[in-house]
């Protein structure tokens, strides 16, 4: 395990409307609010064909990543951090589980997850942190070094 302490900065109360691509639009209002590092909570509903990564094709290298597209509209709720990655762009790591009817998936939503009618997050900004995202060349994924 790493680790590294954090303060709570602002908090920012956010409603993404209709048509937003949620990664997209946090990771913008990051930018324009100089948001360096945040926790996040989400609740909402997800568009149909929306893009969720749903695991590897398996569990080894190299990591093939899995897409689940949605068949209609979800209730979604989720997770996520925000820290900035080796170049210092903004990079959100969410992931929401989405359900309609008695079915479920959860996965990633970095591929493109489309906001329907309305979602709503709460973003804590985390500051003092040394936190950032780096290319592993293992996986391919850019992980949190704290």
């Amino acid at each position: 395990m790493k680790y590294s302490l954090a303060q709570q900065g602002r908090i920012f109360v956010i409603r993404l409307e209709d048509g937003d691509i949620v990664h997209e639009e946090i990771e913008k209002l990051a930018r324009e609010q100089s948001i360096k590092a945040a926790a996040l909570i989400i609740i909402g509903g997800a568009a149909e064909n929306s893009t969720l990564i749903v695991g590897p094709d398996q569990g080894i290298a190299p990591i093939n990543p899995m897409e689940h597209i949605l068949d209609n509209v979800h209730e979604i709720t989720g997770t996520g951090t925000l820290f900035p990655d080796d170049e210092g762009n903004p990079s959100l790591h969410m992931h929401i589980a989405c359900g309609r009817n008695a079915s479920t998936v959860t996965g990633c939503i970095r591929n493109g997850v489309k906001v329907w009618h309305v979602m709503e997050a709460i973003l804590f900004e985390l500051i003092d942190t040394t936190g950032v995202r780096i290319l592993d060349s293992q996986t391919g994924f850019k992980l949190l070094a704290p």
